[in-house]
């Protein structure tokens, strides 16, 4: 085999290791994507049975029944007149409650209109504010109660803080 020829296996068989590591890595992200929808989204196209996605949206008020053990059912909603009814077992959230925003992870169940979710992750808005942190906030006398959370991280760092309207 003459030196050019070589090269050319090398280079070919670096090209096909390539190709077939980006081919593996393809494919493993298309076993783990799971796209967003909201109640509405679901209403004009609705998705497969047993297809993974996440929903989100508010927790209906009034919609949240628990069963036995740690079975609880909700309906999830985005203002649309479209509910999804989701059940779920396990620990929910603290901050899980009617009106709270929510998303849920997993699939329909075939053969019903019942998202049945392994994963509910409750939303905050942005002023949340973890309970020990505004505790020594507050036990330093840096807690100023209406404040965002901005005003009072920069007040803690000894930055001024000027009042908003």
């Amino acid at each position: 085999m003459t030196r050019n020829r070589k090269r050319l296996a090398v280079i070919a068989g670096g090209m096909g290791f390539i190709l077939t590591a980006v081919l593996l890595v393809m494919f493993a992200f298309s076993q783990s994507v799971a796209y967003f929808y909201m109640p509405a989204d679901l209403a004009k196209t609705p998705v497969a049975p047993e297809t993974r996605i996440r929903l989100g949206g508010l927790v209906g008020e009034g919609s949240v029944v628990r069963g036995t053990g740690s079975t609880v059912e909700f309906a999830v909603t985005d203002g649309s007149t479209n509910p999804v009814k989701v059940k779920y077992t396990g620990i929910l959230p603290d901050l899980f409650r009617g009106g709270q925003g929510v998303v849920t992870e997993d699939m329909f169940a075939a053969g019903t209109n019942v998202f049945v979710a392994d994963t509910v992750l409750a939303k905050h808005d942005e002023t949340y504010m973890p309970k020990d942190v505004a505790d020594r906030l507050k036990s330093q006398g840096l807690w100023k109660e209406g404040q965002g959370q901005e005003a009072q991280g920069k007040q803690a760092q000894g930055q001024e803080v000027k009042a908003t309207p």
